[in-house]
């Protein structure tokens, strides 16, 4: 008779590490967000979240890797991978573009003080859904609101359901999902139907942060490693956490 625990599904959503634009508060300007790299220090974060999932996870469950393309997810993928590999376990990966940072559109890299001189308008119609809706809803101009992120986050969600369905051989059973703040909430959001004014009062995961969701209902969520707190938080993560203007 198999193990029950051996069907159960498993999602593991992981933040990136720390960012060179917490050091450094001009490479939002000089550089597209898709290119910004880990920090020194986010590295060392990265392989630490990896020492500690690997020890919620076990050899006899299949296990992938789904990684957003943007670097800063690539480079903490791949230092979960080192400290997996450390320690005996074998895994597949894939990239999943469903799972990027949200897009800041023109907002990309401009200081909020300068926001509403350089775009005056798009800054207006910004404010005005922040001030009757909450962020959630807000569009960035040439970017995304979060609920454009809902929106596409769930593209991924018929895949880890196929992948992981027990009528398949050799299904997946473990998913590690590294992708960004914003975009974890939102797959949480939708994964668990919360509804959207919980996105609102969600703080952003820490750095390297891992959270588990269990359970093929879906409803079994905790916290398996706490990450770390940025020691400088950059614009575009303010921003995340929704402080524009």
């Amino acid at each position: 008779m198999i193990n029950p625990s051996l069907l159960r599904r498993r999602l593991f959503l992981v933040r990136h590490g720390e960012s060179e634009a917490n050091l450094d508060k001009t490479v939002n300007a000089r550089l597209p967000d898709t290119q910004i790299s880990l920090s020194p220090h986010g590295f060392e974060q990265a392989y630490a979240a990896g020492q500690a999932l690997a020890s919620h996870l076990s050899p006899d469950r299949r296990i992938r890797i789904f990684t957003s393309p943007y670097l800063r997810a690539r480079q903490t993928a791949q230092k979960l991978e080192e400290a997996l590999t450390d320690h005996g376990f074998t895994y597949d990966k894939r990239e999943a573009i469903e799972i990027r940072e949200i897009s800041f559109g023109l907002f990309d890299g401009i200081p909020d003080e300068d926001l509403h001189v350089t775009f005056p308008l798009e800054y207006a119609h910004y404010e005005k859904h922040k001030a009757f809706e909450g962020e959630f809803f807000a569009p960035m101009p040439l970017g995304e609101s979060r609920c454009q992120v809902a929106d596409r986050v769930k593209g991924i969600f018929g895949t880890i359901l196929r992948d992981s369905s027990p009528t398949r051989p050799a299904p997946v059973r473990d998913f590690v999902i590294v992708s960004h703040g914003v975009t974890i909430r939102c797959f949480r959001m939708q994964w668990l139907h919360y509804p959207w004014e919980w996105y609102e009062h969600e703080p952003n995961p820490r750095n390297c942060s891992i959270q588990l969701i269990e359970g093929e209902s879906g409803y079994g969520e905790s916290q398996i490693f706490a990450g770390f707190v940025s020691r400088r938080s950059s614009t575009q993560e303010r921003r995340e956490d929704g402080t524009i203007g």
